[in-house]
């Protein structure tokens, strides 16, 4: 007897489902891992590395989420223009205050393969600064967080 294994083709992807997030006081690295763990697709039977089993998630009150310890004011991100002297860095309050989105954002980007499927991945992700979101159409669930 012959045992085959089988593997997941890209027309064996059923419907994606969409999912909504309150960041309100969820700690942001916590936070990330587990949008990261949906993005990916690790979270349903039939995942496959290989490829983008993943789910669409929604994050709203992105300006609300929760840090431990200094983070707020140790935690730095860095930006070059590409040009001498073009470094720029903020942190974490910083970056907050211009762009709520963006911790959230590069956070979950970090935790995400670092090649052309994990670029893909990460479009399926959207960050909204307050509660409201333009995916209304695509009846999003609202989805549980451990932690």
């Amino acid at each position: 007897m012959r045992v085959k294994t089988w593997t997941p083709k890209a027309e064996d992807i059923q419907n994606r489902k969409w999912w909504v997030v309150d960041a309100t006081d969820q700690t942001l690295g916590r936070l990330a891992s587990q949008i990261a763990h949906i993005l990916k697709g690790k979270h349903k039977p039939s995942y496959a590395p290989h490829q983008d089993m993943g789910d669409f998630v929604i994050v709203v009150n992105a300006d609300k989420i929760h840090v431990t310890g200094k983070h707020m004011d140790q935690s730095m991100y860095h930006r070059h223009s590409g040009y001498p002297g073009g470094l720029r860095s903020f942190t974490l309050k910083e970056m907050l205050a211009r762009h709520p989105e963006r911790p959230i954002e590069l956070a979950v980007k970090g935790m995400l393969p670092k090649n052309r499927l994990g670029r893909q991945m990460f479009k399926k992700l959207k960050v909204y600064a307050g509660p409201n979101h333009d995916q209304q159409a695509q009846k999003p669930e609202v989805l549980e967080l451990k932690g």
